[in-house]
């Protein structure tokens, strides 16, 4: 397969007959590249947002949180840490969705630089909404627009607070991951009792954020992480698998307990709306699915789902694969939004107003979490145009926002777009598939981004994030994480500084 850069693609009528060839739907704003899109009337990415409470949002951008494994090894931010999130403030954005993967406890880093909350650790999570505040102020005048999150995590599975290898904490044994990524077979899953004792951490540190001065904290549920996994933990006995209500009950008692410590404090969730099978570089690289159904033969599952409303039955062999929410159990690579759009009916029950819509996760599924046209140094070469994988994520967002309109809906995969990012983000505000567009790598490679496009600068095409993956690569080699081909700053930075 041969995959057309995005750069290559000079015209609009270039971008949209390679969408019309791969078969895809992108909103489309010819208007938004070139002079004339600024010249509109109305910008609809300048245009606020007032949620409910009457807090207004100056603009639709947000910048999605991010691991810079640049933390110290007791978790707090350094100064390449402070570095990141001023850019975060100069980038013109007005929704900062949590800003970085912050753990709760410290075996939940999914790092050994992962930043952590906890008493030693305030003063220098103080310090980096600080700095965000400091220049943006300095960038583009009032903050009293700008809505600052902290994303809360636990990492669960992939936890890594040390060096060496994963410590994890399962809710159930996969099949497929635990060999994967070498998952003991008789590793304990973590008991009712530890998951309550883990909600009133969250509780404890949602309190924290709320006292450094934070808007609200994400309670994330993406990305193969703790709060992804109960969504999946249909195989799991008790209070915490089995029935999508019982799935749930982590958010359900997370947001009671975060109301009930931080009174006041906002609450947006991150949630991997879709999943699938693990992917593994095939003979040729390419990323191609495991067998799943070889894998769970003999040990089909299907009684285990009978009393979940979602499932009757499955195949005539009898295998359906319960480990991915989102997709359907028949056919694991199809999504199925039935589940995602409950818990979203679920979350504005629940008065949570602030949705992220994400996918997969990246130790296992990474294209359809983060389309690429290169894949980092454990991963594989894309086995579809990473466009299909922005279209992918883009339709389940708008699907989702088209169901919940009184919900706030950020939007992911833009960043691929790269020149033609303003033309897909203006018309999928416009056209309510999304109500904000967040970025994450573009970021880091050009954080000025945002700004640019609302002040009609032209964009800075040699700065735009080309999806090299090396913001992934250097992590996974266990240097610290940032845009080593495109930022003058990480060129010349040497690792051993860090040390």
């Amino acid at each position: 397969m041969t995959i057309k850069r995005i750069a290559a693609l000079r015209t609009a009528d270039d971008f949209r007959a390679h969408c019309a060839a791969l078969g895809i739907e992108l909103p489309f704003d010819a208007a938004a590249h070139g002079s004339a899109y600024y010249e509109l009337e109305a910008h609809p990415l300048a245009a606020p947002y007032r949620l409910r409470g009457g807090r207004v949002i100056g603009n639709r951008f947000a910048v999605h949180p991010m691991e810079g494994w640049d933390g110290t090894r007791d978790g707090l931010p350094t100064d390449l840490t402070l570095r990141r999130w001023r850019h975060f403030g100069l980038s013109g954005a007005k929704l900062i969705w949590g800003g970085e993967a912050v753990a709760v406890r410290y075996d939940g880093r999914a790092n050994p630089r992962q930043l952590v909350i906890a008493p030693h650790t305030l003063g220098g999570l103080a310090e980096l909404r600080e700095t965000l505040l400091a220049a943006h102020r300095e960038a583009h005048g009032s903050t009293d627009d700008l809505l600052i999150g902290l994303q809360l995590t636990h990492s669960g599975r992939f936890a890594r607070p040390d060096p060496g290898p994963l410590y994890s904490k399962i809710l159930y044994h996969h099949p497929l991951l635990d060999p994967l990524h070498h998952t003991p077979p008789d590793l304990p899953a973590l008991t009712d009792g530890e998951i309550d004792d883990l909600i009133g951490d969250f509780a404890v540190a949602a309190r924290r954020a709320r006292e450094l001065g934070f808007d609200f904290v994400d309670l994330k549920h993406c990305h193969g992480y703790l709060g992804h996994e109960f969504l999946s933990a249909r195989t799991r006995p008790g209070r915490y698998g089995g029935s999508f209500v019982n799935r749930t009950r982590f958010l359900r008692e997370l947001v009671a307990a975060v109301r009930r410590d931080a009174p006041g404090l906002g609450i947006g969730v991150r949630l991997s709306a879709f999943d699938t099978v693990p992917f593994r570089p095939g003979p040729d690289g390419v990323g191609a699915p495991v067998d799943w159904r070889a894998a769970l033969a003999g040990n089909a599952y299907g009684d285990a789902v009978a009393s979940d409303d979602a499932v009757a039955g499955g195949d005539g062999d009898g295998i359906v694969y319960p480990y991915a929410f989102g997709a359907d159990l028949r056919d694991p690579l199809r999504l199925d939004l039935t589940e995602p759009a409950a818990f979203l009916a679920l979350l504005a029950s629940l008065d949570v107003e602030l949705v992220n819509i994400t996918a997969g996760s990246p130790y296992y599924c990474p294209h359809i979490q983060r389309p690429a046209l290169f894949p980092p140094s454990d991963g594989y070469e894309p086995p579809e145009d990473p466009l299909v994988g922005v279209a992918r994520l883009l339709g389940a967002a708008a699907a989702l926002k088209r169901q919940f309109p009184g919900l706030l809906i950020v939007g992911t995969g833009y960043t691929y777009l790269q020149e033609w990012l303003p033309a897909v983000a203006q018309a999928a505000v416009r056209d309510g598939w999304t109500d904000f567009v967040g970025l994450g790598r573009m970021i880091l490679a050009c954080p000025e981004l945002p700004a640019d496009v609302l002040a009609g600068r032209p964009l800075q095409r040699k700065r735009l994030c080309r999806t090299f993956s090396d913001c992934t690569t250097a992590p996974r080699r266990g240097e610290v994480s940032g845009c080593y081909p495109l930022d003058p700053f990480y060129k010349n930075f040497s690792n051993e500084l860090h040390e």
